[in-house]
């Protein structure tokens, strides 16, 4: 979710209070949320792992692609090709690339994306 003031963005997760013109509302996630905070997080970490392994154009795209990796179903789906091109690094590494390739499955499946 993002939070626009002032023209700056914030990505705030969890409950939240959103000011919008004037006018507050309080937005609950649902423990369907919660798993994707989880799976991105989970996405995320293994990439950290990755990193070390990659060439320092495989690490550029990594590096390109984590903005994209946000606990938001939309923009996911929307970035598909961000998953894509994580999963061609991962498996282009070999097996150390395996725990990124389960960690986009699992993203995958809970985007109805698998």
């Amino acid at each position: 979710m993002n939070h626009e003031t002032n023209n700056y963005v914030t990505n705030n997760y969890g409950s939240a209070a959103i000011v919008n013109g004037g006018r507050s509302n309080t937005v609950h996630y649902s423990p369907d949320d919660a798993q994707l905070r989880v799976a991105v997080k989970q996405l995320t970490d293994s990439l950290a792992e990755l990193r070390r392994h990659l060439t320092p154009e495989q690490d550029r795209a990594v590096e390109e692609s984590l903005p994209a990796l946000i606990p938001d179903r939309a923009v996911l789906r929307e970035r598909g090709g961000v998953l894509e091109n994580i999963t061609r690094i991962a498996t282009a590494v070999g097996a150390v690339g395996q725990p990124v390739e389960a960690a986009v499955a699992y993203l995958r499946g809970l985007l109805g994306a698998g």
